[in-house]
């Protein structure tokens, strides 16, 4: 009877192994990190820190924590385009840069009439997304391709840059809206999710449980695409693209596609940002900006979003604390990170790991 009980506990564990697996296999395959039930129970306990965060600290800390969350929508953004399908883009920041801008226009001006900010989030994405269209389009119908795209993003980034920097004085305005040149564009408004009588503005603690909840989503979504047929098809564009075409893909179209759909989640992070700060000026345009989202994947890894995440908000991370004793050490820093990751880490800190863990635990007979 005992033995009975215990084969019957045993077949019990394997199918609630084989549920939590079969729960999760659409977010699994090669092109991501993480397929092990280890993996899950860590990523949703890690989750839950996240949310309990809060409560552990004071409001600041919230809000910086919030920021650095933000900055991690414009990494994927570039980790999707170029760790994924190839394309080499310094013009992510542009497209977030946008949609800051587009968010605090229309949400200076609709605000007082709808009650809250719901059009200015939506077309801030919109806009951005169907900015990269018309820019993709042009470039990859025309095949362009390699270094040529980086310096096409970047003109346009520069240029957008240059654009919103000249718009000081009373006559650059949208409606109510001021862009203020240099200075930037103030009285951002907050966050607010509905209309009229049912609307909620975001305080602070609020804006990090929307952010965060955005950012999990976000993660699991890509994590969905990537190692679905699309995403092979991303993979196999980045590998060969003649290879690809051969095969009967419209690369041009798939390359249209991704860059649109990143230009649209930097639109988000841009919306975001400007939310939480009430404020976006032209320098997130500009080349400063434009080089960090490629040091933060480099280092964390370019061809896993993992990678994007991690070192988006180490590199960041200490960066704020950096910069805060000043601004050239910051500079400093990433700058050595930089070389050391191209050097000894070209892979990025997180796939170098992985293949650690893999070579340590797996490989060596252990648990995965």
């Amino acid at each position: 009877m005992s033995d009975e009980t215990t084969t019957i506990e045993e077949t019990e564990d394997v199918a609630d192994g084989a549920t939590v697996s079969h729960v999760f296999d659409r977010f699994e395959g090669p092109h991501t990190i993480g397929s092990s039930t280890r993996f899950w129970a860590g990523f949703w306990i890690l989750t839950a820190l996240a949310f309990a965060y809060p409560l552990t600290t004071n409001e600041y800390a919230v809000l910086t924590t919030t920021v650095l969350f933000v900055w991690v929508f414009l990494s994927l953004s570039l980790s999707v385009i170029w760790g994924y399908t190839g394309i080499f883009s310094f013009g992510q920041t542009a497209f977030f840069g946008i949609g800051g801008y587009t968010f605090g226009v229309i949400g200076i001006n609709l605000l007082p009439i709808t009650g809250g900010t719901n059009l200015a989030l939506i077309a801030a994405i919109v806009l951005p997304a169907v900015l990269a269209a018309l820019i993709g389009y042009f470039m990859f119908y025309g095949r362009v391709s390699g270094v040529y795209v980086a310096i096409i993003t970047l003109a346009t980034t520069l240029i957008l840059e240059l654009l919103f920097s000249r718009t000081a004085g009373q006559q650059y305005a949208i409606g109510q809206a001021q862009l203020g040149g240099y200075n930037g564009m103030t009285g951002i408004p907050t966050l607010v999710l509905g209309a009229g009588p049912l609307s909620m503005e975001l305080d602070a603690l609020g804006m990090y449980y929307f952010v965060l909840g955005l950012l999990v989503a976000t993660y699991l979504a890509l994590r969905y695409v990537l190692n679905s047929n699309y995403g092979y098809v991303m993979v196999a564009t980045r590998e060969s693209q003649d290879r690809t075409e051969m095969f009967g893909y419209d690369i041009r179209l798939v390359k249209l596609q991704v860059f649109t759909v990143a230009g649209g989640l930097a639109g988000l992070g841009g919306a975001l940002y400007a939310s939480t700060g009430n404020f976006i000026s032209p320098p997130v345009m500009g080349l400063a900006f434009a080089a960090l989202p490629v040091i933060w994947i480099t280092v964390g890894g370019r061809t896993t979003i993992i990678g994007a995440i991690v070192g988006t908000l180490g590199l960041r991370y200490f960066g704020n604390q950096l910069a805060a004793a000043g601004s050239e050490y910051a500079t400093i820093f990433l700058g050595i990170v930089l070389l050391v990751a191209v050097l000894l880490l070209p892979d990025g800190v997180v796939p170098t790991l992985e293949r650690y863990w893999e070579r340590r635990f797996h490989d060596g007979g252990g648990e995965e």
